[in-house]
């Protein structure tokens, strides 16, 4: 699919010093709509949706923050842990308001894997199916998270 201007603009806010110091493209050389594209075939065939993983991240996110700041296990095999920063974010797709700046660390013990996101790595998983671009600082591959957060496909 081609690129529109707008999705031209959004990725220019993507870039490093607009929203944020390093940006989200990281050093991906793809346009935003083959980005969006290429993500979305991955969640397909692994018979989820973004939703489905933007819950799953939700939830550790949301349990662990018990922790206040320290990592907590959460059964059956994981350890969180939710560091608040104070403020907010504004998404570069737009979106009105702020997002928290918190950052989540996930551990899976049983098969030492691990992510680290942020609220707004969920935020643009769920509403833009966007997992940032190579080479991003928080880049999220769909299939490591699904690994590591132990998301059951649908059948």
């Amino acid at each position: 699919m081609k690129q529109s201007p707008k999705m031209k603009q959004i990725q220019e806010n993507m870039k490093p010093g607009v929203v944020t110091v390093n940006g989200f493209i990281g050093n991906d050389k793809r346009d935003l709509v083959q980005i969006l594209d290429q993500d979305n075939s991955i969640v397909r065939e692994l018979k989820l949706t973004h939703g489905m993983i933007a819950d799953k991240m939700q939830d550790f996110r949301d349990r662990g923050e018990a922790g206040l700041g320290e990592f907590i296990k959460i059964e059956p095999h994981f350890d969180v842990q939710v560091i608040s920063v104070r403020g907010g974010i504004r998404c570069p797709f737009e979106d009105k308001g702020l997002i928290q700046k918190d950052s989540i660390t996930v551990k899976n013990l049983k098969t030492g894997g691990e992510i680290n996101y942020t609220d707004l790595s969920i935020h643009f998983i769920r509403k833009h199916g966007f997992y940032q671009g190579i080479g991003s600082l928080y880049r999220l591959n769909p299939e490591r998270i699904v690994e590591v957060l132990e998301i059951e496909h649908r059948g």
